[in-house]
């Protein structure tokens, strides 16, 4: 979500900064370069060496809402985002839903970042919340097919970060990389034990196109 629909990269480095007083010794910068597209609660755990359960699921949700609070000119949509939840809208919604998101963010965070960019969320999304383990894990993609009753291996996944790149694959989806927040060298590492034809890169949704159509979604991807 953060980083393939959504723009959130100031909120972001706040709320990094406001756990650095908190937490001493943070390095954002380290943080910054490898802590996207993993779940808030397992950073947490990582980088601020929480281990109480109930003390991290009240630290990650104070961060995500340094996030909403802190996003200079607030959450927006990134580049060709609009025009393809657009044509997506139609299926959004069971019985025949054909998409949906899998982010790291909680279902609190999530729902108040799409709502801010103007996205209309799909039913049954997937956060945080209902997976055991996130990112870089197959499981939030998994789950994700199941929720439009298809399997994952029939699925295109979008991602923006090595550790969502590494979870698509695992899932054996296709998966179409964004260079909106990591380098290429990054994403290609992610990708580099990928079979022919499951990866594409691209700089972001600019670059692809998709229609719905009788029996699924026609992803068009405009390489350079």
């Amino acid at each position: 979500m953060d980083g393939t629909l959504v723009d959130s990269t100031t909120g972001v480095i706040a709320a990094w900064s406001t756990f650095a007083k908190t937490y001493p010794g943070l390095d954002v910068e380290t943080i910054l370069h490898s802590s996207h597209g993993v779940r808030t609660t397992d950073n947490l755990a990582k980088w601020c060496g929480i281990t109480d359960p109930e003390v991290l699921k009240d630290e990650a949700d104070r961060f995500e809402r340094v996030i909403i609070e802190s996003a200079d000119n607030g959450i927006t949509t990134l580049p060709g985002v609009r025009s393809i939840i657009d044509n997506l809208s139609p299926a959004k919604s069971k019985p025949s839903q054909r998409w949906t998101i899998c982010t790291s963010a909680t279902r609190v965070y999530a729902t108040a970042a799409l709502k801010a960019a103007n996205i209309d969320a799909p039913d049954g999304f997937v956060t945080a919340d209902d997976v055991d383990q996130g990112k870089p894990y197959p499981d939030p993609y998994l789950k994700g097919a199941a929720v439009c009753q298809v399997s994952a291996t029939d699925c295109v996944v979008v991602e923006d970060a090595p550790a969502g790149v590494t979870s698509g694959l695992a899932a054996g989806s296709k998966v179409i990389g964004l260079l909106t927040t990591h380098s290429k060298e990054q994403m290609l590492k992610a990708a580099e034990n990928a079979h022919e034809g499951y990866f594409y890169l691209v700089q972001d949704l600019s670059k692809v196109s998709m229609s719905l159509i009788d029996d699924g979604v026609e992803v068009t991807i405009r390489l350079e």
